[in-house]
């Protein structure tokens, strides 16, 4: 299993080094040294600490049942609409979000910068990535 520095716990996780380092420091985050004594991670524990302590989803206002697990609440930082299509960027903490829908529907939810909204994503593909040389 990989194991990751506290900089990169921090990055994954969304907070800042501090944070992390609190964490680990407080034994809420297992932790250990590595042959240079820096704090590191292990990844399966990193990656059970971030599903226990995940922010709860969004509710959704309509309180309808979806199939979609997927929701990224946040914030519209751009509006580009044409005569038929709008493209819709979204930043939904540090994930960007970019939607194409025609313009009616942007309209409709009065999509503009500042606006909050939730992205609803269901694929039937998604693309996994790992960075090379690293297990």
């Amino acid at each position: 299993m990989p194991l990751y520095r506290i900089r990169e716990v921090a990055d994954l996780l969304g907070v800042s080094d501090d944070t992390a380092r609190r964490w680990a420091d407080a034994g809420a985050l297992p932790s250990t040294l590595d042959a240079g004594g820096r704090t590191v991670v292990d990844g399966a524990a990193l990656a059970a600490f971030a599903v226990e302590h995940a922010a709860a989803a969004a509710s959704d206002p309509a309180a309808v049942r979806r199939s979609a697990r997927n929701r990224f609440t946040g914030l519209v930082t751009r509006v580009v609409a044409d005569g038929v299509m709008a493209q819709v960027e979204m930043q939904c903490g540090p994930h960007r979000v970019v939607s194409l829908m025609s313009r009616e529907a942007a309209e409709e939810l009065h999509l503009e910068p500042g606006s909050r909204a939730t992205a609803v994503v269901k694929a039937t593909t998604v693309v996994v990535e790992t960075a090379a040389g690293r297990s």
